[in-house]
């Protein structure tokens, strides 16, 4: 940062995309397709060395998250027989085996971790709509869903004790839980609409005061359109 310059972090000529942060910011988990279907690849945060294949298959998959103590990394993948999202867990180091965490007939999809490991907050489609839900970690048991009216993209404050969600009027929303060995949430309240956003395109800062949003911002000068008239005295005459 000092120096102002870049370096790059990957080097085939694929589409590679999704990168997570490993807790202490020593390795970044993403997905990459240099193989066919997207599979998940693990690399040094300096970017020296080579790119660690951490599960391949003849199904696209994408990391979702990195649990706070450094023991699974949370991802997507498409069910060939379903054709839905399912979400497993993986151990970054070690035989790294993939172990489903949610599979059923519906989508389950943009996991994340609670910040104490215990809860993993998600999006499913199970009700007939896209809502936010929250189950227990690392055994699927009790379950709890936290948006009342839609939502999508769940993102816990750093204390664990508010999730914010976007709803699909595009507020931003929040609601006050408490976690532990069972779960409790609040009514979810607006917060603030905001503008249209791709998937996973906003961050929550610790402490739960400040929010950064990536957006497409429309430029006036590039929508200007220029009309000529009587463009036919132009044209070259015989």
């Amino acid at each position: 940062m000092s120096r102002g310059i870049t370096s790059r972090f990957t080097f085939e000529p694929s589409y590679e995309f999704r990168p997570v942060w490993s807790p202490d910011g020593s390795r970044i988990v993403f997905a990459s397709t240099r193989e066919g279907p997207a599979d998940i690849y693990l690399k040094v945060s300096s970017g020296t060395g080579q790119s660690e294949a951490v599960v391949k298959s003849s199904t696209p998959k994408e990391p979702k998250d990195w649990s706070r103590d450094g023991r699974f990394i949370l991802f997507e993948s498409i069910d060939p027989k379903t054709n839905r999202h399912d979400l497993w867990v993986v151990p970054p180091s070690g035989d790294r085996q993939p172990v489903p965490f949610l599979q059923t007939l519906f989508d389950e999809r943009q996991a994340q971790f609670s910040p104490d490991g215990r809860w993993v907050a998600y999006v499913s489609d199970e009700s007939g709509r896209s809502e936010v839900y929250v189950q227990s970690f690392p055994k699927p048991g009790s379950k709890s869903m936290i948006s009342t009216d839609g939502g999508t993209e769940p993102r816990w404050r750093r204390d664990g004790k508010e999730l914010f969600f976007l709803a699909v009027d595009g507020k931003l929303m929040t609601a006050q839980v408490k976690g532990g060995s069972t779960f409790e949430a609040n009514v979810p309240k607006a917060l603030f609409a905001t503008l249209p956003l791709r998937e996973s395109d906003y961050a929550v800062a610790a402490d739960g005061q400040r929010f950064l949003f990536s957006t497409s911002v429309k430029n006036a000068a590039a929508e200007m359109i220029t009309v000529v008239i009587n463009w036919t005295a132009e044209l070259p005459k015989n």
